[in-house]
This record gives structure tokens, sequence and C-alpha cells, in this order.
């Protein structure tokens, strides 16, 4: 096992968990303090051809593609629907570049075909088979949510956004875990009988 290479991916995947979580607060604060506008994209008249008579809110600005909304002095509602179409994705993507590193970390230490590892692995399979539709339901809500508060006559329901096909990775991840922890088992017993 090349531990100098397992050291350097530790690091690196280390550091991007580090800097995704400094993203994370960095946009959370710093859209708590913004007082701009909030826009969002909605795919709800893309092929409409209705004017100038769109039905949207009070103080909301439409692209003339009609694909984007943005209202100038939002509540604080809306800013908080707007942040938490960015943020779940944010906070997801920092907490399992963290326990992959710490995955990474067991490896170079105590070897690719442990417990340790396997157990590893099998959390960070279930946060990502877990956690990719929740933080795509939390996304997709919010998405939802910020369209209906500028345009009262849309009506939809929430929806699921981000890469979903993660779900199955996460599964897989899981299943190998579980082969893992097996081929660990049988090991420990070939070792105990010679």
């Amino acid at each position: 096992m090349n531990t100098r290479l397992t050291s350097v991916l530790t690091s690196v995947t280390f550091a991007l968990a580090v800097l995704c979580g400094i993203v994370f607060l960095g946009t959370g604060v710093t859209h708590l303090l913004d007082d701009g506008a909030v826009c969002v994209r909605t795919e709800f008249w893309h092929n409409a051809s209705l004017g100038d008579a769109l039905p949207v809110g009070e103080g909301v600005k439409v692209s003339s593609s009609t694909t984007r909304m943005c209202q100038d002095s939002p509540s604080a509602g809306q800013r908080a629907a707007d942040l938490g179409g960015q943020l779940p994705w944010l906070l997801f993507g920092a907490l399992a570049l963290l326990l992959f590193s710490r995955m990474l970390e067991t490896v170079r230490r105590e070897g690719p075909f442990t417990e340790a590892v396997a157990r590893r692995l099998s959390v960070l399979g279930w946060f990502v088979a877990v956690g990719t539709p929740l933080a795509g339901l939390v996304a997709g809500w919010s998405r939802s949510w910020l369209v209906g508060s500028m345009a009262p006559m849309v009506g939809s329901g929430p929806t699921v956004s981000g890469p979903q096909v993660l779900v199955l990775a996460g599964l897989a991840a899981v299943v190998m875990a579980k082969i893992m922890r097996e081929g660990v088992r049988m090991r420990e017993d070939l070792e105990g009988t010679i």
C-alpha cells in the first residue's frame, strides 16, 4: 500500500472539506448581511408568451426570457428560502469530504482491509445515500417556496434538486463495506486456524 499517496489524498480531501465548510459559513454570513435582491430561476413560463401580464407579486422583476425572477426588497422568509437553496449542498459536500478524509486516514494507519475501514466506508455510504435526497429535498423545497412567494399564481409542490444518482453511489459503498467486513472476518478466521 502506497502510504505516501494515501497521506496526500487524505490531506487534500481534508483541505477540501475545510474549504467547503468555510464556503458554507461565508455564504451564510454574507447572505444574512446582504440587503440586495433575491433571484430565482423557474421554468414555469419558459414556453409561454404572456408579455408583460405575468402573475407576479409586487416588486418582482421578471427577465425577458421569463425564467428568472428577482425580488428587490425580499422578506426574511424569501431570504431564508434563497439561502436554503444553496446551503444544504455545501454542508453535504463538506461533511461527505470530511467522512471520506477520515476513512482515508484509517486506511493509511491500519491498512485497507480492516474492520475500521469497512465501518467508515459504511458510514460514508449511508451518509451519501440518505443525505443526497435530504439535501435535495431541502434545496428543492426552498426554491419552490421562493418561486411561489414571488408568483402566487404558480402552484408548484416541493421538488427534489441535485444529483440524486449519488444515492446509488452511497448504496454501492454500503455494499462494498459489507463485502469488506466479510473479507476481514474470513481472513481473521483463516489466521486463527493456522
